[in-house]
């Protein structure tokens, strides 16, 4: 048996920021499915979905969450210069960047059946593209914020001792 390297020779782990491609990649893959689901839906179910208030607002809702705990978050690491347990820094950081991602796919998903409507003379048309409109920039308002708290992540670099 072979016994683990010492601490000081472990190779520290690092993350790096979300890339603007990933983000960009889920909210074409989003754009393209919304875009999509309308005809699609047609075709099978004979309806397309409803887009109620609901959906953007709940949405909002996560946004104005992620938006607290990335304030808060920002202000204890960076303003107060508390530590961080790493367990709570990495779920912070793994919640952030999955909601940066998520928030893109919906809100490109949102967007794009908001485009779908455009044109169409059907009763509901117009109602179904302004409220997907605000669902996709509730979309966006999740990425953003998921990208604010992945940024209040971020620990200070401490001045070397040396």
């Amino acid at each position: 048996m072979t016994e683990p390297p010492p601490e000081e020779s472990r190779p520290q782990g690092t993350l790096r920021p979300t890339s603007p491609a990933a983000l960009t990649a889920w909210a074409v893959v989003g754009l393209v499915g919304g875009w999509l689901l309308h005809p699609l839906s047609e075709r099978v179910d004979g309806t397309a979905p409803i887009v109620t208030w609901a959906q953007p607002l709940a949405l909002l809702l996560v946004a104005a969450i992620l938006g607290v705990t990335a304030w808060s978050t920002w202000r204890s690491v960076h303003v107060r210069r508390e530590r961080m347990e790493p367990q709570q820094a990495v779920n912070r950081f793994v919640l952030a960047r999955a909601c940066a991602y998520v928030g893109a796919l919906v809100g490109g998903g949102y967007l794009g059946y908001a485009v779908s409507w455009l044109g169409n003379s059907a009763e509901l048309a117009d109602q179904r593209a302004w409220r997907s409109a605000v669902g996709a920039f509730a979309g966006l308002a999740v990425a953003v914020t998921g990208l604010l708290l992945e940024r209040a992540c971020r620990v200070p670099s401490e001045p070397d001792d040396t």
